[in-house]
């Protein structure tokens, strides 16, 4: 597993673009679990700036995170495609087969619509009543992973991208008091014992 550097250096060749505790957290575990070297730039979402004061819309004019620059120069700016194209460049974390590759962006996507974007509302809205909606209905999608997770990984035999943002997911309900089946509690510590998980929680202070 190889440093991911948080300044520019000549054997950084990957630069990732996070805030701290969010959803990037999820690809920047990846890129340590995959070994790759990477500068790591941290952005304000707030201010859409760069810690050095540089103006994060000009780099991805969404302005939130995570984003992505590869060796080459292209910029991919969605978690799901963020993690899987990150997958994709370590054997340790490709998915292994077709079907593996096709179930892990069943669960990124379904980590990204069914749990990410409600999260954001519970995380933010005024309100006790939505509050209390959306609490119910995280319980019970969290109640359909645990029926789905059959194994360790949630997308085949090994640990994987989707395994990351799951994580990501999982540390949220927990940081939010909101309860989840014991399976996923044991998966989500599994996770967490890792020690490209810990390096990273440890980089964005979070551990």
């Amino acid at each position: 597993m190889t440093p991911v550097s948080s300044a520019r250096g000549p054997a950084a060749t990957w630069t990732l673009y996070f805030a701290p505790g969010t959803c990037s957290l999820a690809p920047h575990i990846l890129l340590r679990e995959a070994g790759l070297h990477a500068d790591l730039v941290e952005v304000d979402i707030a201010s859409r700036r760069t810690a050095a004061g540089d103006n994060y819309t000009q780099v991805n004019p969404r302005g939130y995170v995570p984003a992505l620059r590869c060796p080459d120069g292209r910029l991919l700016t969605e978690n799901v495609a963020v993690c899987d194209w990150i997958a994709q460049q370590s054997p340790q974390l490709a998915p292994a087969t077709a079907w593996e590759r096709t179930s892990q962006l069943e669960w990124l996507a379904f980590a990204s619509t069914e749990l990410h974007k409600p999260f954001i509302r519970y995380f933010f809205t005024g309100s006790e009543a939505e509050r209390s909606e959306l609490d119910a209905s995280l319980r019970e999608r969290f109640v359909q992973v645990a029926r789905r997770l059959a194994g360790e990984h949630l997308a085949g035999a090994r640990y994987g991208a989707a395994d990351a943002l799951m994580y990501v997911m999982l540390r949220w309900a927990r940081n939010a008091g909101l309860a989840v089946p014991d399976t996923l509690a044991a998966y989500r510590d599994r996770i967490e014992a890792r020690a490209a998980v810990q390096a990273a929680l440890q980089h964005e202070g979070q551990a």
